[in-house]
């Protein structure tokens, strides 16, 4: 007997778009990550890929690979300046996101863990900037 996906158990697409919603609010009013976004003002496409992005890793459907190839998530972000201090406000609007998600705890865990990782991941500039003031860890 198989074990229910991290999708599955969630409650499907539904629950990654709720989320990548919350994330990005957060993403709109950060002085620190909102300017790194090539898309101004729409973070829609942004909130969308992310989603599909997240659905596909967790077990859901691949509507992301099939949309945009292999995620190469490094790559993919190589064109932006990511420190410390970018990692840490990218974590803290996750952190707050899965918290609000209404996810059970041991879901809740695993997204943190996951994030945490894909976070560290993304460094790809060493800087000496502080934390944003408010920005937890």
């Amino acid at each position: 007997m198989s074990q229910a996906s991290l999708y599955e158990r969630v409650g499907g697409l539904g629950f990654f778009e709720q989320l990548a919603d919350r994330f990005y609010a957060g993403i709109a009013t950060d002085p620190v990550l909102f300017p790194l976004y090539p898309q101004g003002q729409d973070l829609a496409p942004a909130r969308r890929r992310l989603a599909l992005f997240l659905v596909q890793y967790w077990g859901g459907p691949t509507t992301y690979l099939a949309e945009r190839g292999h995620p190469r998530l490094r790559a993919r972000h190589t064109p932006y300046t990511i420190g410390i201090r970018e990692r840490d406000c990218w974590l803290h609007h996750m952190r707050v996101a899965i918290d609000a998600s209404g996810a059970g705890d041991a879901e809740r865990q695993e997204l943190h863990a996951y994030m945490n990782l894909a976070a560290d991941a993304m460094v790809n500039a060493e800087t000496a900037s502080e934390l944003s003031p408010g920005v937890g860890r």
